[in-house]
């Protein structure tokens, strides 16, 4: 897929069905890759930390994930993109996983959510073929237990991981995982527990109105605050400085 640059992120660009088709390519066939769900964190601590940008510019596909990436593709490009975060792309890769009868492992998360994910799978999708689940222990992993995990996932012929790790670790297990694991992998973030029902999504209305950050603050205020206010504020600076320079030619 083509790519433009977004401050410290080469985003892919297609429809949202594309991304679809894509990832899904890639699983189909066991190609060894990987997939950067990016939001307004992810570009930040690109542009902070240039090994975590090489991290995410050299994923197979990086996806918009929020309306404030894709509306500042708009403003800087005139580009018309889809929003593809992962909470919707998840559920829409596991509906024609299913269709096409490729198998999904769930990488990440805490057992009790994995449990509710398998139960949320089987009634929502019970023709998918579940490979398999592992709940890592948050501390550093050994080389022996990394090797296990890889081992396990190879073994169960999984097509796609989902990764939930949480930024940035996730980008940065998964591009360590690229060569050695025989799938696509797609960092998902906290759609885990946001799709067992664990976590509630923002209504409709503020995802489209850019609000969906407000709503999850107000949820969980004293780990978010710093995130939000901090982040997105450098986000909408560092926009607006790429805006002058676009414009004036600097």
């Amino acid at each position: 897929m083509h790519k433009k640059k977004l401050i410290s992120i080469n985003i892919s660009l297609g429809k949202y069905q594309e991304f679809v088709d894509n990832i899904l390519g890639l699983g189909k066939n066991h190609t060894s890759s990987y997939v950067c769900v990016s939001n307004v964190h992810v570009c930040i601590e690109a542009f902070r930390f240039k090994d975590f940008s090489e991290v995410v510019n050299n994923a197979d596909i990086v996806t918009p994930d929020g309306m404030p990436l894709v509306k500042g593709l708009k403003w800087l490009y005139g580009i018309q993109q889809d929003k593809v975060s992962g909470p919707d792309l998840m559920p829409s890769l596991l509906k024609e996983m299913e269709r096409q009868d490729l198998a999904a492992f769930f990488y990440g998360s805490t057992p009790g959510v994995l449990e509710k994910l398998n139960g949320w799978c089987k009634d929502n999708f019970p023709g998918l073929t579940i490979a398999g689940s592992v709940s890592p222990p948050f501390r550093k992993l050994s080389d022996e237990e990394i090797e296990q995990d890889v081992q396990i996932i190879n073994q169960s012929g999984a097509h796609v991981v989902f990764v939930a790790l949480g930024c940035p670790k996730q980008e940065r297990w998964m591009a360590a995982m690229k060569g050695r694991i025989n799938a696509v992998m797609i960092g998902v973030g906290g759609a885990f527990p946001m799709l067992v029902g664990e976590e509630k999504r923002a209504p409709l209305w503020m995802q489209k109105n850019m609000l969906e950050w407000l709503f999850r603050l107000m949820q969980d205020p004293k780990r978010l605050f710093k995130r939000y206010f901090v982040t997105n504020s450098y986000y909408i600076f560092l926009l607006t400085k790429e805006k002058l320079k676009l414009t004036f030619k600097i």
